[in-house]
């Protein structure tokens, strides 16, 4: 790239930078979370076997999957990291004692506020506003340790959350292959012990669950209570998906997948590394690396879930390893590497400033998708 078109980045265009990356990552989240929005959330990641699976649908699924999927938000997750540094280096430079403290953790606990707001009164399970207020809680007494031990928490993060993941990957397959057996004894009409019997009930319950038709039957159910209902019908709906999903999903696996962006976001932006302050030949290096593993990754997951046609029962059984948080890491390193990239040259430069007006309204933003894209699609 000539100096013509990669001209170090003044300031004031570091911070429009940062705005215009969170900008096209919020816009990502839309495309995703229109993906559950719009139908039942349990077809977030899958195709509607009522419709056509090939052609335009094939496509447009494919598109969002293997481009957007979790990197959007793993984008998202990163600025946030960074803007905690940099909100807490300006404060601590004009606050003194413990104020710098005291207005952090309170713009955490409004942001909590409207997390729970976006939940249950905008009506988006999905929200992330809630658990990014959170993990934030955690991230004060990080705040001075070196971009490397920054990174270093974000590997043992990533290895924690890849370790739960499988662990739960494991206990299913624990479940099945002892269900199955006992299935065999049951069908000789062979009499069955408690234990075994709770095996089978174990099995058949997780069957009926993960199965084609068994989300099928969850979405079928969805459709039934949101869809043309009252407000207060969809509220109360939401009010146990929601206690789900930001309690025990979110301590279970959801708090790894936010903290070990957060941490990478925080390294990044001390390194210098979000501001275009390292070379060229590093960035391109990153690009290529990171999209071309997380796309391979992720091509091999979506590809077995299609020819499965999307029964999760079975993705259980013939998975071995899950890599989702891993393939995460690298395809939105390579895309931030890209961005970055991009930014650097002026032409692009001028296009990817038209996203930061979003990216600096990212809060208003993000309520507002929930209210289109929720109470107005139901």
């Amino acid at each position: 790239m000539s100096n013509a078109l990669s001209t170090p980045l003044r300031e004031n265009e570091r911070i429009k930078l940062i705005d215009s990356i969170r900008g096209l990552a919020l816009l990502g989240i839309l495309l995703m979370n229109i993906m559950a929005q719009a139908q039942s959330y349990v077809f977030y990641d899958k195709m509607d076997p009522r419709q056509s699976m090939t052609g335009l649908n094939f496509f447009a699924w494919a598109g969002e999957m293997m481009f957007f999927e979790g990197t959007m938000r793993g984008l998202f997750s990163i600025l946030f990291g960074a803007g905690t540094i940099l909100l807490l280096t300006r404060l601590i430079k004009s606050k003194s004692g413990l104020e710098p403290a005291d207005i952090f953790y309170r713009r955490l606990l409004w942001l909590l506020v409207f997390g729970l707001l976006n939940a249950f009164v905008f009506l988006w399970p999905g929200d992330i506003l809630y658990p990014y207020a959170l993990c934030g809680l955690l991230l004060f007494p990080f705040r001075n340790l070196s971009p490397k031990n920054l990174l270093w928490i974000a590997f043992f993060v990533l290895a924690i959350a890849t370790y739960r993941q499988n662990s739960d990957l494991y206990h299913d397959k624990g479940i099945i292959a002892k269900g199955e057996a006992v299935a065999v004894l049951d069908a000789k009409k062979q009499p069955l012990t408690d234990q075994q019997k709770e095996d089978l009930a174990a099995y058949k319950g997780l069957k009926d669950k993960a199965s084609a038709s068994g989300i099928l039957k969850e979405a079928q159910k969805d459709e039934k209570k949101i869809k043309g209902q009252s407000y207060l019908s969809i509220f109360r709906y939401f009010t146990d998906t929601n206690m789900t999903l930001e309690g025990d999903n979110f301590y279970r696996g959801g708090i790894w997948d936010i903290l070990l962006f957060f941490f990478i976001g925080m390294a990044l932006y001390k390194s210098g590394f979000l501001e275009g302050k390292k070379s060229n030949a590093l960035y391109a290096t990153i690009a290529v690396v990171g999209i071309g593993i997380g796309l391979w990754l992720n091509f091999t997951n979506k590809q077995m879930a299609y020819n499965l046609k999307f029964d999760m029962f079975e993705m259980r059984k013939q998975m071995s390893f899950r890599t989702y948080e891993i393939r995460r890491v690298f395809q939105t390193m390579g895309y931030l590497s890209v961005l970055v990239l991009a930014y650097k040259a002026i032409p692009l430069r001028k296009i990817m400033d038209l996203f930061a007006p979003v990216g600096q309204m990212a809060f208003t933003n993000y309520l507002t998708q929930s209210i289109y894209t929720s109470i107005i699609f139901y």
